[in-house]
């Protein structure tokens, strides 16, 4: 069973208290604004900034080697 809307309605990012988006698919929810990603096991958010999964922006291009 997936989140309800008024659950994500008030939940927050506990390190700087940002908007969270709900990605219903893979149960995650994530915080643009610090790069993480926080899981949602049995239903229940993991809202650890030291269980959460930081987000690269930047990812190496294919092969290992630098794009351009």
């Amino acid at each position: 069973m997936p989140l309800s809307d008024q659950l994500i309605a008030i939940l927050v990012c506990p390190a700087c208290k940002g908007d969270l988006e709900y990605d219903r698919l893979n149960e995650k929810l994530t915080c643009r604004a610090c790069m993480l990603r926080y899981r949602v096991e049995e239903d229940i958010p993991v809202m650890l900034v030291d269980k959460a999964e930081r987000l690269d922006e930047a990812k190496p291009a294919p092969g290992g080697g630098t794009a351009g």
